[in-house]
């Protein structure tokens, strides 16, 4: 508890928290929430507390603390008690049926993803939280596991009806019998009130994270940028990124961040040379048994020479080598699965499998031809400290030298360093290999290849206590070299090692105050992109500094379990990753929606969701394969980002449906301008989770046009307090991207009926009209040539003088601007001049605008009527 001086303690006595209706009532068995019953078969040994009785001391702003506790009458905590102390307890926190739920729950130990349904025997194993319906209340209910103590829990699923939690330290070593708050209870009338509510009250409650709006975001959540990893996979060296970043700048869209992705790390196997580089990796899955044994660079990229791609002898890039490298790759990948099926088969004369394998491996090293082998890791070593012209610190000034609009560049590496760990004796740190042992609440996850190359080699743990001087010894060297961030993935690697280290919750700590003060000291506190990060043991531990990461899974341009459709239905699964996870995380991190290729078979696909998402747009474009038409869409030339101002979520007749194979839902997200809202309708269905077979598969017979409808009042305009006026107009101008119609609604409107074909997107830009006089009504729309064309729009003002009335508007970007205007006005001048537009009896009122570097792409567009 607080002690008396505490301010946590006097804020807390002296705000009134007390609502007139008994919210909460645990008795005879049943959980009621003003009167409703929500649990009933409430074991005797669950308790509920109010929030206010185990309120913690917290540092959390005044403001925020002055929030919780107004609210804290609407939220509480279950505890439960057994007998016998474990590291692993289970328990029914009692059971419902017949109540839509919405829940997120872990897919692989990595991943989260959404889940409906309407009993607790239907939740899924690790389940992060679950959102119910209550109608009879018009309310929403979430029920949030949490960390208490050494323990982190989450949601399972029981018989007949029941929700069990499920609490674990992941420690034979650390155990304990009760709990007082290992979930948190809320209730409130909005849904996305009752997310920012509840996980504002975690906040102050646990103490040992920070909310996304106590944060600054990394400066490249408004840009473009391009990701090396699609590209090159591992073979990622300085000539094919000089390349690729090169085609971007020619295309018209340079990059303002680019994202090294794995391939550029000194990493070796342990059988290897303990002073050279493992030789000739090119698939993920390969490397995932390697560890670092050098905290610099690898020596494809300390080879490079100062000003080799400035001179007019800069050496050229074969597109297709990649393409070659990666096309034999995937040979020896099928080689060795077939290898491995007839071993589960019983064959026991495995030589006609070792010799294909020896073969085409045998092939891909001649492809490579000996390249890495020119320099020795140790000759390279004294060279670079001789000579600072070399290197990755010589390759990103040249970048920069050549690229002017190049801000970031940011370097992959996973949380333990390399994908298997720190190679003991290797570096000063002391690191040993761990063997991992996966916890029970992952049963019920997809086959992961990560996870199995995982479990094979183990990882080499840097010790705990050494957190601090592990983080700051790569990133140190990184911010010297001219790196500004890093894309930390494999972030939930340390929940399988973590028996012999106090449980997952102290090694969590321990990992995560080592990176959070190595990105204060050497990113500028922001500098970091997590990745692989989708449980709550991060999120409640890890995010005390970090404010930007992944909310989905990563970006699939097939299926790699052979579904020739997955090129399709892929694609729709992660666009309801991401809606649904920034639900939760976007309370605590800015959403990322990750990268995608241009050329995709699905790319616009992808676009059309980027376009409106909230975040950064990047793409991860082999060299030679982009569509620049397409990225133009999403990006201005100086590499911004026409963005929205919230992050994009589901809207309210969405969350308790399935978009993905129930036949019948659109996926509909809502975001806002600064003059408007807009809504994407998507058309997802075609895939999704099998709980009987654990994974996400097809589902051919939903992949068909869907129909729906589309209201303005599906945007929630009230979560953003700058928007909430524009949410109360009386008349909307309203423009549909792909259609390119626009007409004029009103909150009492029609719902608006679509028809999706799959795969496929619809974009509703909606901005208040403004009525000029008795008859005029205007609303600019923005540039139709951009996906959100309402993000366009930067400044806008009416002046009325007499009897006429003056429009101002400044727009960013080139293009087709469009606007709605009842009456044809007097005249129009763009930077100051008269120009002619185009106006119809329709309303619709357009005139063309260039891109004018010298003024940063902004136009003055001005309307006298």
């Amino acid at each position: 508890m607080a002690p008396p001086n505490d301010p946590v303690k006097s804020i807390f006595s002296v705000i009134g928290s007390e609502s007139p209706v008994q919210y909460f009532d645990l008795s005879n068995g049943k959980f009621s929430i003003k009167g409703v019953p929500l649990l009933s078969e409430v074991p005797s040994n669950v308790t509920f507390s109010s929030f206010s009785s185990i309120s913690q001391s917290s540092n959390a702003p005044l403001h925020l603390l002055q929030r919780v506790q107004s609210m804290s009458y609407k939220g509480g905590f279950f505890g439960f008690a057994k007998e016998e102390p474990s590291d692993r307890l289970k328990n029914s926190l009692g059971k419902f049926s017949n109540r839509n739920f919405l829940s997120i729950f872990r897919f692989k130990t990595w991943w989260s993803t959404m889940w409906v349904g309407s009993s607790g025997s239907d939740l899924q194993l690790e389940t992060q939280w679950v959102l119910l319906d209550v109608p009879e209340i018009r309310s929403y209910v979430l029920i949030l596991p949490l960390i208490e103590g050494s323990f982190r829990s989450a949601l399972q699923p029981g018989v007949d009806g029941h929700t069990m939690i499920y609490a674990e330290s992941g420690s034979t070593q650390v155990k304990a019998s009760s709990f007082d708050a290992i979930a948190y209870v809320h209730v409130s009338e909005n849904p996305y009130d009752l997310m920012k509510e509840a996980y504002s009250a975690a906040r102050v409650h646990l103490n040992t994270f920070r909310l996304l709006e106590e944060k600054a975001v990394p400066p490249l959540v408004n840009k473009f940028g391009w990701c090396t990893w699609d590209a090159f996979y591992l073979t990622v060296d300085p000539i094919g990124v000089w390349h690729g970043v090169n085609e971007f700048a020619e295309g018209g869209v340079s990059p303002r961040f680019l994202i090294i992705d794995d391939g550029w790390q000194s990493i070796n196997k342990d059988g290897d040379n303990p002073n050279e580089d493992a030789k000739n990796l090119v698939l993920g899955g390969t490397q995932m048994t390697a560890r670092l044994y050098r905290f610099d660079e690898c020596e494809k990229f300390r080879r490079y020479q100062g000003g080799l791609m400035l001179g007019p002898k800069a050496p050229s890039f074969d597109p297709k080598r990649p393409k070659i490298l990666i096309a034999k790759a995937i040979e020896v990948e099928h080689a060795e699965k077939a290898r491995d099926k007839a071993i589960n088969s019983g064959v026991t004369d495995l030589s006609p499998f070792d010799l294909k394998i020896e073969k085409l491996k045998k092939e891909l090293n001649e492809m490579f031809g000996g390249e890495e082998n020119s320099t020795s890791s140790e000759s390279c070593r004294s060279c670079c400290s001789k000579v600072e012209n070399n290197g990755m610190k010589a390759f990103t000034r040249d970048l920069r030298t050549k690229f002017k609009g190049l801000d970031d560049i940011y370097v992959w590496h996973a949380l333990c360093g390399a994908w298997g760990g720190v190679r003991p004796d290797s570096t000063h740190l002391n690191s040993k290999v761990v063997p991992v042992r996966v916890s029970p609440g992952l049963d019920g996850t997809m086959n992961d290849l990560a996870v199995v190359k995982i479990v094979e080699g183990g990882i080499g743990l840097a010790h705990p206590d050494q957190a601090d001087d592990f983080y700051d010894s790569m990133h140190s060297h990184l911010n010297k070299v001219g790196i500004t961030g890093v894309k930390v993935d494999v972030i939930h690697t340390l929940e399988y090692v973590c028996e012999e280290y106090g449980g997952r919750v102290e090694l969590g700590k321990a990992y995560y105050k080592g990176l959070s003060n190595s990105i204060s000291k050497n990113f500028n506190g922001t500098g970091i992109i997590a990745s692989m990060q989708q449980c709550n043991d991060f999120f409640f531990l890890g995010t005390q500094q970090i404010s930007f990461g992944r909310v989905g899974d990563d970006f699939w341009f097939q299926d790699p379990n052979g579904d020739p459709m997955g090129v399709y239905w892929l694609q729709g699964v992660h666009m309801i990753h991401c809606a649904y996870n920034s639900m939760w995380m976007g309370q605590i991190i800015q959403p990322d929606w990750d990268m995608f290729q241009s050329d995709h078979l699905c790319a616009k696909f992808h676009a059309g969701s980027r376009a409106i998402c909230g975040g950064p747009v990047y793409v991860s474009d082999s060299v030679g394969g982009h569509d620049f038409d397409l990225i133009k869409k999403l990006v201005f030339p100086d590499g911004t980002i026409p963005k929205c101002l919230h992050f994009a979520l589901p809207t309210r007749d969405c969350l308790f449906k399935n978009p993905l194979f129930d036949s019948k839902t659109i996926l509909k997200i809502w975001n806002l301008n600064k003059y408007g809202g807009v809504i994407g309708a998507f058309n997802c269905q075609g895939a999704g989770w099998d709980p009987k077979e654990q994974r996400i598969k097809g589902y051919s017979e939903c992949y068909k046009p869907m129909s729906g409808s589309v209201h303005v009042t599906d945007i929630e305009w009230d979560q953003k307090i700058e928007a909430t006026g524009m949410g109360e107009a009386e008349e909307f101008a309203v423009y549909l991207d792909q259609a390119e119609e626009l007409f004029l609604v009103t909150p009492r409107s029609d719902p608006v009926q679509i028809t999706i074909q799959p795969s496929t997107f619809e974009i509703f830009s909606y901005v208040p009209i403004k009525k000029l006089g008795p008859t005029a009504k205007f609303a600019p729309i923005g540039l139709t040539n951009m996906f959100n064309s309402g993000g366009t729009l930067q400044e806008l003002e009416y002046d009325k003088s007499g009897a006429e009335t003056g429009v101002k508007i400044k727009v960013k970007g080139g293009g087709n601007f469009l606007a709605y205007s009842s009456e044809k006005p007097k005249k129009c001048y763009l930077n100051g001049t008269e120009v002619d537009f185009e106006w119809g009896v329709d309303g619709k009122l357009t005139l063309s605008l260039p891109w004018i570097e010298e003024a940063g792409g902004l136009s003055d567009v001005d309307f006298l009527f």
